[in-house]
């Protein structure tokens, strides 16, 4: 039944360094600012549908506007997105969960990976977390290749590891990229394909894709579809996955 399935939807709160990949610098103070500017949106939008989500945040970010994290935190679920996006050594982990509980004045026990790369399991248990989402368990061509990966929930290393979620068999991934780049109509199906084979969906998104990054010459699959046009989208998926379910967060899955 519907009202049986839980929708995750994850929110990487990061330096908008995106920039960068593709050879162009961005002050810091506007890097952190277009991720606020979004943030604020996705809000807006989930106050308006009763979303609760979880936020995977920086610390260097959370340092940076504490107010706003405090506010997160009275209704969502704070994790870790190690310390900086742009660079990780193995202290990050812990590093960033303590700043982070230190913020927020919850226990941080979630992580996440920047840029799609598996996290080690055994550092982050002994970092403290309970539970990694770093796993994207489908193949993008010149990015990753987790295909053999187990689809759903399971757990390792002592670890949980909760994926994002991608369809039975072809492994269509719902995640901000299809959700952008793809009509509507085709992330609907596939979380109703999700839902009914999992009872589960995650679904994760950027803050920065809600503001309008045109002028920063990316890649058309990035900055296309952005700003309010993005707004909108999502607005509608949010929508649709009400319908679907009940909103999560990671942490209520444990």
């Amino acid at each position: 039944m519907k009202q049986d399935n839980r929708i995750l939807i994850s929110v990487d709160v990061e330096e908008f360094d995106i920039p960068e990949a593709f050879g162009r610098q961005v002050p810091l103070q506007e890097k952190l600012e277009i991720s606020r500017r979004g943030l604020q949106a996705a809000l807006q939008l989930f106050e308006k549908y009763q979303v609760r989500a979880t936020f995977f945040i920086t610390a260097y970010w959370a340092q940076h506007y504490p107010e706003l994290i405090r506010q997160l935190a009275l209704h969502h679920e704070i994790a870790s997105h190690a310390y900086y996006h742009s660079s990780f050594a193995e202290q990050d982990m812990e590093g960033s969960r303590l700043v982070l509980q230190e913020i927020s004045g919850q226990q941080v026990r979630g992580f996440r990976m920047p840029g799609g790369s598996r996290a080690d399991l055994k550092a982050l248990l002994r970092a403290g977390y309970s539970y990694d989402a770093s796993l994207n368990p489908t193949w993008l061509p010149g990015h990753l290749n987790h295909r053999r990966e187990p689809r759903t929930m399971y757990r390792q290393d002592g670890m949980w590891i909760i994926p994002s979620s991608v369809s039975p068999l072809i492994r269509y991934p719902v995640f901000w990229l299809t959700l952008k780049n793809t009509p509507l109509w085709m992330s609907r199906h596939f979380s109703k394909v999700i839902l009914q084979k999992d009872h589960y969906l995650s679904f994760q998104f950027h803050p920065w894709e809600l503001v309008n990054i045109r002028e920063y010459n990316l890649p058309g699959y990035i900055s296309r579809i952005s700003g309010a046009v993005m707004q909108q989208k999502l607005e509608r998926y949010l929508i649709f996955l009400q319908q679907q379910g009940r909103f999560c967060a990671h942490i209520d899955m444990l």
